[in-house]
């Protein structure tokens, strides 16, 4: 758990103590809540403005960051990746154009509409139960500005549970998902935590937010992840395999006959050897021309996306890792809008 979240629940825990009442305290933190989600709101319909008033495209990417590392089983690094990201994004000692030839520069292809402020709200005592829909409100927001669709910046994984889960209720039915990770994060409660970042997947099947699951790149699979794939119909492709696997997976047609398609990846999907920056190295990943390979020839509508789980307390001195994580984005971006 982070510092600050750390001191919020002690104060809170303080405020109650002091025989508070219970009202006054949910009622201030609804209005942080209410502030946090009116931030998103505003830029989410300005970008959108903007984007509709330029005119020529059906889907434009929409950065949103959710800075949340308290789910994290080891490490909560990856709370401050959002900022790192961005910062790798737009770094000069590359050009802006995606390998396709998606212009980032252009408003119509990406935007973005900030960070949803978890600190500041669990600094007010505000549990994961509430924080999971401030999390999901604020992906529904960018939502709503036709034609942005949501590209999160995490965090760690259990940030792809409410922003799934809010796309899925957006529109109106489940997606196909292709989970890129060196874990399954399928277990049903790790270390007792419903919502720990190695169990989101389990509350997305749960949820029945999605209908197909496909799961590439794992590595680091327990009993329990193989029976949780088996008792929810995951299909899961583990990388002892990959060889065999890699025609499939590098002619993928995914989201007939639902909503769409959404892609999750975990930085940690990558062999160390490409992204040191993560908090659970697990040598013998995928290549980063195996993720490329594997987007690029992936026929889907994608909705929206997700990049977690890079952690820059563990990156290289020059930021390696933080520019591999931003050319993951880069080339999402060109998946999604068009």
């Amino acid at each position: 758990m982070s510092v600050v979240g750390r001191r919020g629940i002690h104060y809170l825990q303080k405020l109650k103590a002091a025989n508070i009442p219970a009202e006054l305290i949910e009622k201030g933190q609804n209005r942080v809540i209410d502030a946090s989600l009116t931030l998103i709101r505003e830029r989410a319909k300005l970008k959108g403005e903007l984007v509709r008033a330029l005119g020529g495209v059906v889907a434009s990417s929409s950065l949103l960051g959710v800075p949340l590392g308290h789910n994290s089983s080891f490490l909560q690094g990856p709370a401050f990746a959002p900022p790192r990201i961005r910062e790798a994004i737009w770094c000069g000692s590359t050009n802006s154009s995606t390998e396709e030839g998606k212009e980032l520069n252009d408003p119509r292809v990406l935007t973005d509409v900030g960070d949803v402020p978890v600190q500041e709200i669990r600094d007010c005592g505000v549990d994961d139960d509430r924080l999971m829909n401030v999390i999901s409100e604020s992906v529904k927001l960018v939502m709503e500005e036709d034609p942005l669709r949501p590209l999160v910046l995490g965090g760690d994984h259990s940030i792809s549970f409410p922003v799934v889960r809010a796309v899925s209720e957006k529109l109106g039915g489940p997606v196909d998902i292709l989970h890129l990770d060196a874990h399954p994060d399928i277990y049903h409660a790790f270390e007792g935590n419903i919502y720990s970042h190695a169990s989101s997947f389990a509350r997305i099947m749960e949820g029945g937010y999605a209908r197909r699951l496909l799961q590439v790149g794992i590595r680091s699979i327990t009993e329990e992840g193989r029976e949780q794939g088996k008792r929810f119909g995951v299909e899961q492709f583990e990388m002892r395999t990959f060889s065999r696997d890699r025609h499939l997976l590098e002619n993928l047609k995914l989201g007939e006959g639902v909503k769409g398609v959404y892609i999750s990846i975990d930085v940690d999907c990558l062999d160390p050897a490409f992204a040191p920056g993560v908090s659970h190295i697990e040598p013998g990943g995928l290549s980063f021309r195996d993720v490329l390979n594997i987007l690029h020839n992936l026929q889907a509508d994608v909705v929206a996306a997700d990049v977690v789980e890079f952690n820059p307390q563990r990156d290289t001195v020059d930021g390696m890792t933080a520019m591999v994580a931003a050319k993951l984005v880069r080339e999402l971006t060109a998946k999604i809008s068009k």
